[in-house]
Parts: structure tokens; sequence; C-alpha cells
């Protein structure tokens, strides 16, 4: 049984004690996540990610936790996107010490998010401090790369499939979640002998690159995703939009410009790039430009893990080796004098850059470009939170502020969301299904909507007891 509670002090008194689930993130929204887990003799943090999007979600990034970080003993990270990993530096400058257990391949991808986002806080910082913009006088970062240096240190990969001693009295095991390469969905065994999953983010079972998800086997208490809890995507005809939009922009001359997420999404474009050339549905005289270090430096690590056979692979990438992720002529856009010289040319041609959701990188030099212009088009090609410049073009906004100035959006602006690496709302429930039934299933990592949406869906086809929790929220895990 999972009850709600006002707070610590409620928990039950004498005997062992069940242990106290908080929701710090991902509550409401679809990043920032955090769940802290606390019991008798420990305390562990599943997830430690990054708020983004809106202001006052990004805000709270400056909040401390409710508990020292130096009493956190573990963090479990299922996953290296920045809205599950990104504040760890900062919880490392506040004095946490611990162990990060993660996958070897999050581990990996991680270092190359977590570097990115100091250099990202301390230009931010550094520009506010020179325009003046930041009402902190000075303005300073959430922290650098010496605390990123510390953080790294603590990386301690662990196999997917096998249990491993977490902290005084709790287990850990982490299986395959489909959702980028390294993703896992974890499973905790307390001292009680109770059992908390985290599904992390869930991949879908249409992944071109990754296997499905491993089955969930149940627990007594689930947090679940819902980032697309109110939507299904549509694969075939999603994909027949896409090659619409591609042609079209090209034959007049245009340039296709693809916000991507740096993990996972620049690859899956890449290899969706390439089965269409292949295919003869792209012109083969059409450059692809890749224009993100960061994608650049995951692209490499996903090349180890198809010459290495990584078994989270699907066998026919590993089959195809190199070719699979090369649409040629591909083009790595490395230096900042390449990205410069590239914004000056003209089309037709096809940039993937990012950041995905539009909100900083190279992409906003693109788009500052492309966007005046009727012969160019924006394709946005995964979830686009609230708050985002990606959202504001997927809800139709006719201009867009970047670098201080409004930008008028006369391109086409396409929303397929067929590469996204998330399950949708039909691919969770099949998840669920062939599993025994949690006693509370707590829906997180989505906006209001598709969350309740969820909730309502699971309720009627599994008929398990689904919630949406609120932020802050304390319950009990028994």
């Amino acid at each position: 049984m999972t009850t709600a509670t006002p707070g610590p002090a409620a928990r039950p008194l004498g005997g062992q004690r069940p242990a106290l689930l908080t929701f710090l993130g991902a509550v409401g929204t679809v990043t920032g996540s955090k769940f802290l887990v606390e019991s008798d003799h420990a305390r562990v943090l599943v997830d430690c990610g990054l708020f983004q999007g809106l202001a006052d979600l990004r805000r709270r990034n400056w909040r401390g936790l409710p508990c020292d970080a130096e009493d956190i003993e573990a963090v479990v990270i299922t996953h290296a996107h920045l809205d599950h990993c990104g504040y760890l530096p900062r919880l490392v400058r506040q004095g946490f010490r611990g162990p990060v257990v993660t996958t070897y391949f999050t581990a990996r991808l991680m270092e190359i998010v977590l570097r990115d986002s100091a250099k990202l806080q301390i230009e931010a910082a550094q520009h506010a401090n020179e325009h003046g913009w930041s009402r902190h006088r000075p303005a300073l970062p959430l922290y650098d790369d010496s605390d990123v240096d510390s953080t790294l240190k603590l990386l301690a990969p662990v196999p997917t499939g096998t249990e491993t001693d977490l902290a005084a009295g709790t287990r850990l095991t982490l299986h395959s979640a489909g959702h980028i390469l390294g993703s896992a969905w974890a499973r905790l065994t307390l001292e009680d002998g109770h059992t908390l999953a985290v599904s992390g983010d869930l991949g879908r079972p249409g992944h071109p690159l990754l296997l499905p998800p491993e089955p969930f086997s149940g627990a007594d208490v689930l947090l679940m995703e819902s980032t697309y809890g109110n939507r299904e995507h549509e694969q075939e005809a999603g994909r027949a939009r896409f090659v619409g939009v591609l042609n079209r922009t090209l034959a007049r001359g245009g340039t296709v410009v693809i916000p991507a997420f740096a993990l996972d999404r620049t690859e899956v474009v890449l290899h969706e790039l390439a089965e269409l050339r292949r295919a003869g549905r792209l012109p083969a005289d059409v450059p692809v430009y890749v224009d993100s270090p960061m994608a650049l430096a995951a692209l490499d690590v996903y090349r180890d893990a198809v010459l290495s056979r990584a078994p989270q692979l699907r066998p026919e990438i590993t089959a195809e080796g190199m070719a699979a992720l090369s649409p040629e002529p591909f083009l790595a856009v490395r230096s900042v004098q390449e990205s410069v010289e590239l914004s000056r040319s003209g089309g037709p041609a096809i940039i993937v850059s990012a950041s995905g959701m539009a909100t900083g990188g190279r992409v906003l030099h693109h788009l500052r470009r492309l966007l005046p212009d009727p012969r160019n088009a924006v394709v946005v090609v995964g979830f686009a939170a609230q708050g985002s410049r990606a959202r504001d073009l997927v809800d139709g906004a006719r201009v867009l502020k970047m670098f201080g100035e409004y930008v008028p959006v006369r391109a086409t602006v396409a929303d397929l969301p067929l590469f996204s690496a998330h399950a949708d709302a039909g691919q969770i429930v099949e998840w669920l299904r062939a599993a025994p039934a949690p006693h509370t299933t707590y829906l997180v990592h989505g906006e209001p909507d598709a969350a309740a949406a969820l909730r309502d869906r699971i309720d009627r086809q599994l008929g398990w007891t689904a919630v949406v929790p609120r932020s802050g929220e304390h319950v009990l895990v028994r």
C-alpha cells in the first residue's frame, strides 16, 4: 500500500518504518527528474535532472534539496539527458560524495552532456555580466568545469540485469529502457522488502537503432513517465510527411533545419536520412550537415557501440556498421568558423543542429537566418516543452525572440514527432500490461494534460490505481 503523507514526521513509529518517497521534480512538467527515497538507513536519489523551459521552472534549479546533499548515500541515473542528470554537478558542489550508479554508455554520454552544460552555464553568466540583464551582481553559473570534474570521479557504471548493493539495505537492478543508448529503467528493493520501479524515459518499440525496452516485471510502486501520455505516434504517415517537407523545400532551393537533441535524436535522424538516400527518396547531391560539437561527440559514442556490438542495439544495425549513421555526403561542422561559414551558405541543404528544443546552441543562429525566408523549412522532430522556442514554433508563433530581437517566422514549420525516443500512450500501456499491477502507479515526467490522460487510460484499460502526484509530495512505499 502506498499512502500519501504530509511529511517525514508523519511516518509511523515503532518497528521498521516504510520508505518515504518525495517527488522533487518532473511533476506537472517533463523536466527536472528527481525522486528521493528515504528509509531508516539509506537515502537515495533516483535521477538528478535540470528543469528546462519556462523561466519559473528554470529558477527552481537554484533551490536546494529538502535534505543536505552530503546525507544522500547514492544517486541512480536512468539516462544521460540533461533533464535526468544535469543537476548532478550542482549536487556535488553542495557536498554530495556518494556513487553515481548508471550504465556504461550512460556514463560515457554523461561526460559529454555535463561538460557542455557547464560551458553553457559559464557563457550565460558571462553574457549576463557583460550586458547587465541579470538581477544578480555578479551573475554566477549554476556550476562550472571543476564541479563536473568532481562529478565524473563519482560515476560507478554497472551492467544491466545484475543486482547491485546501492546503500544500506537497498539493492538496485537496471534494465534496458530502449530510449537512448545506455538508458535504463530502475528497480529498487528496499530494506523492508518492498520494491519501487522508476521507468526513466521509456523507449518506443520501433526505435530504428535500439532494441525495445526490457519488459516491466512488476513492483509495489511504479513511477511511470507520461511525456506522450495523450498522444499516439503515427509512424508511416509521419515518415511520408517528413519526406514531403524535405523534397518540397529542397526543390525550391531552400534549406531544411532540423533542431535535434544531441543524444540519440541526431543519430536517429541521420539513420533515417541514410535510409531515404539509399531508397532514392532523397536527392543524392544534397549535402547533410551536422552542426553540433556535442552531437558529433555523442555520435562517436554510438559508433563505438556499433563497433563493439552493444547488446541493446538492433542486430541489423551492428551488421550494417557505420553505414547506419552515414547519409553521405554527411558533413561534420566542428569549429565555430565552419558554423559561421555554413550560416552564410544557401540551399538546397539539410542542417541538423542542437538544441532539440531550440533553447540554445548553434541551431539558433541557423533559425535566425532561415526563418524569415519562405523557401526554407524547420522540422521539429521530438517533444518540445512549454516555454521552449521549438514549442512556440509548433504552436504557430509568427515571430520568435532570440539574441535580443524578434525574428519573423515565414519558413514552413513541420511538427513531426515520429523521431521521438519516447513511447506513446498505447505503447506505455502495452509495456505495463504483462506485469502484475503495482499497488500505485504515479504518473511523472509529463505536462498536466498528458499525465492526466495516461492516468485515465491506465485506469480504464488495466484497472490499475494511477495517480498524478504534486510537486514536493511525500508518499510511503509499502
